[in-house]
């Protein structure tokens, strides 16, 4: 037994709390209205701020008037790059450090990008300040917008720093050689467009200045980097800037980011006086906030003929904006993902008037797995073998790059669980062979995989002298469960009920969290707080072991046990007293253990990461070329598993952004005039119920203690990877048409293979 299982013991009696489906501890509040979102924090005299965007993609601003829009009733201030405050640079991605600063907002005439804020009007009411936006008019001299990868293909450029840890251009062996020497090869382009996030809330931001005090009420993943950012954006000291969000109404990534309206609405609340509210509109969304980047990506795959892989080429590029840099890693996953001795990984950036792109959820293996997994499937065709065992011939019995032991690897038995659930063996081996009726059937699948990654977190366990407990952290909840989990861990740690557990977050006075991305927070947040509960534990047993009226007086911490809110002695029971009974006996409040949860990644001895395999089965209609995702069944190694209620849903919801990936998902750029058309959810198409088929979820529990305390791998972001890839799969399945540019939308299928 390792030594995390061995604490785990020693601290918990109650077993179970962790792993339960307990239904969510915040979900009254959210049903009832009682849970506050960015734009819901009350403040006196509030004023309101709307954002006024370029209608260039490029070029200079030579006037902006202003004249129309003062004259509104209620308009108290309008910023432009004319009077706008002289800030410091707003960093792109505070966990990227200071070299990330790059763009400040309103600081010049210069424009990157349609839609870009080039003013803020500060009004009375909301509707006068976008009545008073509307009438902000600008001319410019414009020049012509890069817009389009392959128009801009010379411009391609090596990126500036790594990419997800290795060298844009990686090379193991000799894959040219291994290439030439295959008895089977594929060598194909596939593209992925411009997806956006499109979380139901809003970025949004409140700003109250005190004096030279900040608070500022962000829809954000990252309150610790909105601090740091506004710290150094207005010149004042960290300690001086509070952010608060209590619960984030979905982000995806899109919110890990400190975006322009945050630091312009703290700048018109401290030039008006007044708490300022700016909420973003969906097209500014669209324009300002980032987006999962468009690739272009080669894979050549070179096999023998028994399917053992003699060549991995994963090269191409993606894009960003003119001035600032973001590497869409879509060549991450390959580095490991299977055996051979020879790969080659390879990316340029080519740079466009866009915005800045940012993550988006399992940034670079959800792009990279779907080329890399259709490739795959290309080969297992030529060589007349099963997917599945091709994939099996070519597992990576340890990490292929860094030469590593997997910490846990499940995968083989996600691929046999998977397949059984879904009944994988009534498949028949031929493209358009399967027909229920006048639809064709189609069944595909591909592998998912996603690292662990670790930020170091802090917690507070504050046990009080009723016998309930606080958990203390800034991490957030995004909708995905974090308020429920933590609560778990915590209860399951002190040995209390979880109705007598209450986890604070989401605000900078408590204890400092990372970004709320990765799939993080329960591995990185959720140890923190087992530590911070293991320590106040460990304060109450000095307690009963110095107090002679206690039962425990001179019993040693590893003679106690916890159970049921109580120490008792672990070879007598009944011999013990309750926490109510030693902190009132002490006369103390409370008793309180801090945690600092670090990792040592760098000296790390074995790799990990979360597995998966997807299987999807589509129904096509012949006539119209229209794709239904029918049935999907996912079977995940995602180590322990916290809640297997919220962790099916986590499941479930990235499948369903895989669905939006593979079938509809585009964002339209105007190649000419550089705006988006599709700028709202009536053009931009997500899955909605109807497109959502029954899921089969199935999770391989395991405890890897390399990964975390508490055994957890991420989970919020795996079940995306491989999702689009097994739709495209199963689409040539059932039709014999390969598509390797997303969406896979009717017009790429009609007149083809079996609907010609």
């Amino acid at each position: 037994m390792s030594a995390n299982q061995q604490g785990n013991k020693a601290t918990n009696q109650n077993k179970g709390i962790v792993g339960q489906s307990i239904n969510r501890v915040d979900g009254r509040l959210k049903v009832t209205g009682g849970a506050l979102y960015a734009v819901e924090f009350p403040a006196t005299n509030m004023a309101y701020a709307a954002l006024v965007g370029s209608t260039i993609a490029n070029g200079r601003i030579k006037s902006i008037d202003t004249s129309a829009a003062l004259k509104v009733p209620g308009v108290l201030h309008i910023m432009t790059h004319e009077n706008a405050p002289k800030l410091k640079p707003v960093f792109t991605n505070p966990a990227e450090g200071d070299a990330a600063g790059r763009r400040v907002p309103l600081q010049s005439p210069t424009v990157y990008y349609s839609g870009q804020y080039i003013a803020l009007v500060v009004a009375e009411t909301l509707e006068q300040a976008r009545r008073a936006a509307d009438l902000v008019r600008a001319t410019y001299d414009e020049q012509p917008p890069a817009t389009d990868i392959e128009r801009e293909r010379g411009k391609a450029r090596l990126p500036k720093g790594k990419v997800a840890g290795k060298p844009a251009d990686s090379t193991r062996g000799n894959p040219d050689a291994g290439l030439s020497a295959a008895a089977v090869r594929v060598d194909e382009i596939y593209r992925t467009p411009t997806e956006h996030h499109n979380p139901m809330e809003p970025h949004a931001t409140t700003a109250v200045w005190e004096g030279d005090k900040l608070t500022v009420y962000d829809a954000t993943q990252y309150t610790y980097g909105v601090r740091h950012a506004m710290a150094i954006t207005f010149g004042i000291p960290e300690e001086n800037v509070r952010v608060i969000c209590k619960f984030t109404g979905g982000g995806f990534g899109g919110k890990g980011t400190v975006w322009a309206h945050v630091p312009l609405a703290a700048a018109a609340a401290r030039h008006v006086k007044r708490p300022v509210r700016l909420t973003t509109t969906r097209q500014e969304m669209f324009s300002n906030m980032g987006h999962r980047a468009e690739t272009e990506q080669r894979v050549a795959l070179g096999a023998a003929r028994d399917g053992k892989l003699t060549a991995i080429i994963h090269e191409g590029v993606s894009h960003t904006s003119v001035y600032d840099e973001y590497v869409e890693p879509f060549s991450k996953a390959t580095h490991m993902m299977y055996a051979s001795e020879n790969l080659r990984a390879s990316q340029r950036l080519i740079p466009l008037n866009v915005g800045t792109p940012t993550y988006m959820r399992a940034p670079g293996e959800t792009s990279g797995m779907f080329a890399l997994e259709s490739a795959l499937d290309e080969l297992a065709y030529k060589l007349n073998m099963d997917p599945i065992k091709l994939r099996l011939v070519n597992h990576a019995d340890t990490d292929p790059d860094d030469k590593l032991p997997w910490s846990t690897n499940l995968l083989k038995d996600c691929y046999k669980k998977g397949a059984g659930r879904f009944g994988w063996s009534r498949r028949k081996p031929q493209p358009a062979s399967t027909r229920d009726g006048r639809y064709l059937i189609g069944m595909g699948m591909a592998t998912a995989v996603y690292p662990v990654n670790h930020f170091p977190s802090s917690a507070r366990v504050r046990i009080q002298q009723d016998g309930t407990a606080i958990a203390e952290s800034s991490t957030h909840d995004l909708g995905t469960g974090a308020y429920t989990v933590l609560t778990q861990i915590a209860a399951e740690t002190l040995g209390l009920p979880v109705e007598r557990v209450r986890v604070d977050i989401g605000d900078t006075n408590l204890p400092k969290a990372f970004v709320t991305g990765g799939s993080t927070t329960t591995m990185s947040v959720g140890s923190a707080i087992q530590g911070a509960g293991r320590a106040a534990i460990t304060r109450l047993k000095e307690l009963t072991r110095e107090d002679k009226r206690s039962p425990l007086y001179g019993a040693t911490a590893e003679q106690v046990v916890v159970k049921d809110g109580r120490l008792s002695l672990t070879d007598n029971p009944a011999k013990g007293e309750t926490y109510r009974e030693i902190l009132s006996r002490a006369r103390v409040k409370e008793i309180e253990g801090n945690f600092d949860m670090q990792f040592n990644d760098r000296q790390k001895t074995h790799s990990s990461h979360s597995f998966g395999a997807q299987f999807a089965e589509v129904r096509i209609d012949p006539d119209f070329g229209e794709v239904r995702v029918t049935r999907f069944a996912g079977a995940y190694d995602i180590g322990r598993v916290m809640n297997m209620k919220l962790a099916e849903s986590q499941m479930r919801g990235g499948i369903v952004m895989g669905i939006g990936m593979a079938l509809m998902e585009e964002t339209v750029l105007d190649k000419n005039l550089g705006r988006i058309v599709n700028r709202d959810l009536a053009e931009y198409h997500v899955p909605v119920n109807a497109d959502v088929p029954l899921m089969d979820i199935v999770l391989m529990e395991s405890f890897d203690e390399y990964a975390s305390p508490i055994g957890a791998k991420g989970a919020g972001e795996i079940s995306i990877v491989g999702a689009a890839a097994a739709i495209a799969n199963a689409v040539y399945h059932a039709t014999g048409v390969r598509v390797r540019d997303l969406p896979i939308t009717p017009d790429k299928l009609m007149g083809k293979g079996a609907l010609a």
